[in-house]
């Protein structure tokens, strides 16, 4: 991991919290202590988390280490990914149009809705019979 001067940025999807660190380095890029394409086994999930450095044109400029906490894959990437595009606007304001103009600066609001009593799931009922 590396050590010094960072920008970080938290991003939130579902129920997976990330936290992102941005260096000045090399490209490298981290996610739980292990490789990006390591974590997410995935080809689009790892693509998905770049795409802010990629929207920015960073790849190279920046060592990005991320730890990420709860929910699935998807929304793992997702949570990166916003934290990332957070951390890239605290380094520089002027990304902000880049990244605002792809999408990357807003938070999924979508949430996993509760069960309800008398129910199956969320709005499952049982199946209804007649005779």
């Amino acid at each position: 991991m590396a050590t010094g001067k960072y920008y970080e940025g938290v991003g939130r999807r579902k129920s997976a919290v990330a936290r992102v660190r941005l260096f000045a380095g090399s490209g490298a890029f981290t996610v739980n202590e292990k490789p990006l394409n390591d974590y997410f086994h995935l080809d689009t999930l790892a693509t998905l988390a770049q795409t802010p450095l990629r929207a920015t044109q960073n790849e190279a400029r920046f060592t990005v280490s991320a730890q990420v906490k709860g929910g699935g894959p998807i929304g793992q990437a997702d949570a990166v990914s916003l934290g990332l595009a957070r951390a890239l606007l605290a380094a520089d304001t002027a990304f902000k149009g880049a990244l605002r103009k792809a999408g990357l600066l807003t938070r999924d609001p979508r949430e996993k809705e509760r069960k309800k009593p008398g129910l199956k799931k969320a709005r499952k009922a049982k199946q209804y019979t007649k005779r």
